[in-house]
């Protein structure tokens, strides 16, 4: 079931981006993408991350797993090599991780694994503390990109009216140069 998403706000306080948009940036590498509609979007490969904004990819990351690759991630190989993920998203201002899914699937261990809900979750919590990173849940694809494209539009609209504060304090005439 498709969810018909109300757009997202106008930027009119902007000056001359207000009818712009922030550029998604899906990793090369992410193989079935989250269905972004309401924002441009463009594939590249990404540093870090599953889902970026064009321009902002340093600071900007969203990594995503569904439960399968999730559970996945919580033992063996996979789990030295995701966790080398997670700790280059430290450094991002904005980083999440994505489950597409829910909890409660982890909980009645619907999933192809013999490792314990409990150890998944366990794990969970520990990545959550030990990377700083958000863990956010999204029960179906359409959830899961109605959030990227709401996080990448608000992260590049205050990242505008920052850079937009920093021009407007530099134009001040000092009493030196006044």
């Amino acid at each position: 079931m498709t969810t018909t998403l109300p757009p997202l706000p106008a930027l009119r306080h902007l000056g001359d981006l207000a009818d712009r948009l922030p550029t998604v940036v899906i990793d090369t590498r992410e193989q079935e993408p989250l269905p972004i509609r309401r924002l441009p979007v463009i594939r590249a490969g990404l540093y870090s991350g599953d889902y970026s904004v064009a321009g902002l990819e340093v600071v900007f990351a969203v990594e995503r797993k569904r439960i399968d690759d999730l559970v996945g991630c919580c033992a063996g190989s996979n789990r030295e090599r995701f966790e080398h993920e997670l700790h280059r998203l430290r450094g991002m201002k904005f980083k999440r991780l994505l489950i597409i899914g829910t909890r409660s699937e982890i909980e009645r261990g619907e999933y192809r694994s013999k490792i314990t809900p409990a150890s998944v979750l366990g794990t969970l919590a520990a990545f959550e503390i030990r990377y700083d990173i958000p863990v956010v849940w999204a029960s179906t694809p359409d959830e899961g990109a109605a959030l990227v494209e709401r996080w990448a539009w608000y992260f590049a609209r205050e990242h505008v009216e920052q850079v937009n504060g920093l021009f407007r304090k530099a134009a001040i005439p000092t009493p030196a140069t006044a």
